[in-house]
């Protein structure tokens, strides 16, 4: 890369440059300044690091830059809240190219605009491998965020949409050039890679279904039994989950000959769909359910909470064993 930290600073501004709701002040000052959020703020932040969530080779900067905030929005979406606005802070390799980094950000500037939030600043390094990291700022009214930790016995577990197509998406993008190539050339395939680098954020979805009783919600980053695990123990509670409930995603269930593995399996450990898991209390379901209609979201109720500890998976045929949590570790 040719530019010098503050050209590519430049750059990146007239990238994000245009008109931002609620900033007094954005990019190119010491910090950001805001107006005064309506309700309470929520606070998040995450990482992409190249060699441990992404291989520049198998994704575009854009999606990159894309997928960065959406991970973000998607906290926020699983609290109910709405993402207001963001930073970016990159590590970049003296090899990137100043085009890549254009692009990553336009990627970052059009998620911004799909889920209405501005960002406003950042920061600039060099490192020996590429480095994402957005935080985002968002709001929900006073004493209406849903935590994970309000789930009752007797609550009904919920899930949004299909899981296990990031999962399918994941194994496109580490397989050779044969194996891509043949898995692109069947329908199933750019859907499962597009779930896997084009995530959404249930930011609408997660608003409804707080309006309507949700008791606990996340999204599922790391897998519905490693992140369903985490909501039973801030709950503390446990869970009894119906795996043929589990709405597998329908492109994972075409690419089980490709994958030579249980979808199933996949649906239930990997993560990476960003759909939410949420409680309710019984009755509130059917609600819930209607509230998502105009989103074309399904909702599915794929077990109960009950009390105790620990979670038990029950197959088809009614035998029941203890889940483990399997899913997304980073230190594993």
């Amino acid at each position: 890369m040719e530019l010098s930290e503050d050209e590519l600073v430049a750059a990146i501004s007239r990238v994000l440059s245009g008109e931002q709701p609620g900033v007094v002040l954005g990019l190119g000052d010491d910090a950001a300044v805001l107006e005064p959020a309506s309700g309470q703020q929520i606070l998040t932040t995450d990482l992409l690091i190249e060699g441990v969530h992404f291989d520049p080779a198998s994704i575009s900067p854009h999606d990159l830059g894309a997928k960065a905030v959406t991970v973000n929005v998607s906290d926020v979406a699983a609290m109910g809240g709405s993402p207001r606005a963001a930073v970016a802070s990159i590590v970049l390799r003296t090899d990137v190219e100043a085009a890549w980094v254009m692009e990553l950000y336009a990627g970052m500037r059009d998620a911004c605009t799909d889920y209405a939030l501005s960002l406003v600043g950042g920061d600039t390094n060099r490192g020996p491998a590429v480095v994402v990291s957005v935080t985002v700022v968002g709001e929900v009214a006073p004493g209406r965020a849903v935590t994970r930790s309000g789930a009752r016995p007797g609550d009904q577990i919920v899930v949004t949409g299909s899981l296990g197509a990031a999962a399918g998406g994941f194994a496109v993008s580490k397989a050779s050039a044969a194996r891509v190539g043949e898995a692109l050339s069947a329908p199933w395939g750019r859907e499962l890679v597009d779930a896997f680098e084009r995530p959404v954020a249930r930011v609408g979805e997660g608003q409804v279904l707080a309006r309507r009783g949700a008791t606990a919600m996340m999204d599922l980053s790391d897998g519905l039994a490693k992140d369903l695990h985490r909501l039973c123990a801030a709950s503390g509670v446990g869970a009894r989950l119906e795996l043929e409930a589990i709405p597998v995603a329908p492109a994972l269930r075409a690419a089980t000959e490709w994958l030579e593995a249980d979808p199933l399996e996949l649906a239930v450990g990997f993560g990476e769909d960003y759909e939410l898991l949420a409680t309710f209390g019984e009755g509130d379901v059917d609600r819930a359910r209607e509230g998502l209609d105009p989103f074309g979201v399904t909702l599915t109720a794929v077990g109960t909470i009950i009390e105790g500890s620990g979670i038990v998976a029950v197959d088809a045929d009614g035998r029941d064993a203890p889940l483990e949590a399997k899913g997304w570790d980073h230190f594993s």
